[in-house]
């Protein structure tokens, strides 16, 4: 049986198991990175976290991330728990022509919090960042502010004894609730290699900067921009008295044939079920039916326009 989310749980601070860390350090940290993710890094200079994501030479998504940048030289990488292991892996053979040092950080520990974040920052020292996508570092944890309705902060704490909360999942449930309402599709090991970043509507949040040099993947990925060439897009659904869909069940059309498949489920506070799909964007041009098995599909409304949005843009608004 699918968990029932729990905000006050999440309200109180909650242990996300489902995320990690990676760590990137050295003197060539910046230019090792540059040449591997899809963000401008240079973004990232310890206010602001962008998203970001790492592919391989077709333009296929290996891993989706956020770049917090920690100190001189240091970055880290959140993202699935579940791709921790791989893209170290991946990136490990980049990493050996540069003076950078990659720690996969499995047993750091990651709060998720929300109207307690104050109080857990005020006990780290920590100053509160109050725009998504803002983030605070001192040396024994950093903070960053999440995108969407819920209010909600994630603190990396290098000292698991620094504060309390709950290992409980209800609050993890909530927790991705608010990743779903907020269009924010995390990927997972059984995706990787599935998607091209604007599948999952990376550039309409500002996770792909159209604006630097190369890196793995970069020509594919602009080729598909500029072309328009992107005929799968991320939506937002909802499934009334259904049981709760798998990473990568298929989404179906009114002739079974295979128009999408999801990404990420959750329970609402009423007992539905929210997911976020790859789609065929035909079935929003054609407001076509859709289905998982017998159970109808609702399609809602995104909180963001599906359109290019620059990092450096972002970036900048938060300096003014």
């Amino acid at each position: 049986m699918a968990t029932v989310p729990s905000l006050d749980a999440l309200n109180s601070g909650i242990r996300l198991h489902h995320l990690a860390a990676l760590d990137i350090q050295g003197p060539d940290a910046e230019k090792f990175l540059q040449g591997q993710t899809s963000a401008q890094v240079s973004l990232a200079d310890g206010r602001f976290a962008p998203l970001t994501c790492f592919c391989t030479p077709k333009g296929r998504v290996l891993a989706n991330a956020q770049l917090m940048k920690i100190g001189d030289s240091h970055y880290r990488l959140l993202l699935s728990e579940s791709l921790l292991e791989t893209l170290t892996s991946h990136l490990k053979k980049f990493a050996a022509f540069y003076k950078a040092e990659l720690t996969p950080l499995a047993e750091l520990s990651l709060v998720g919090a929300g109207e307690n974040a104050r109080s857990i920052a005020e006990t780290l020292d920590l100053p509160l960042p109050k725009a998504p996508g803002t983030q605070s570092a001192n040396s024994h944890a950093s903070v960053l502010c999440y995108p969407g309705d819920t209010p909600r902060w994630l603190f990396c704490l290098e000292d698991d004894t620094l504060i309390e909360a709950l290992d409980d999942e209800g609050g993890r449930a909530a927790w991705q609730l608010a990743d779903i309402r907020s269009g924010l599709a995390w990927l997972t090991e059984a995706q990787q290699d599935h998607f091209l970043p604007q599948m999952l509507n990376w550039e309409a949040l500002g996770g792909i900067s159209f604006k630097k040099g190369c890196y793995t993947g970069q020509e594919v990925v602009a080729r598909a921009h500029f072309r328009g060439q992107v005929k799968k897009r991320l939506v937002r659904a909802e499934l009334a008295n259904s049981e709760t869909p798998t990473t990568g069940d298929t989404v179906i059309n009114e002739a079974s044939k295979a128009v999408g498949e999801v990404v990420n489920s959750a329970v609402s506070e009423t007992g539905s079920i929210e997911l976020l799909a790859v789609m065929n964007t035909k079935v929003m041009e054609e407001a076509m039916p859709v289905y998982i098995g017998e159970a109808r599909l609702a399609l809602l409304d995104l909180p963001y326009p599906i359109e290019r949005l620059d990092p450096e843009q972002l970036a900048m608004g938060l300096a003014n």
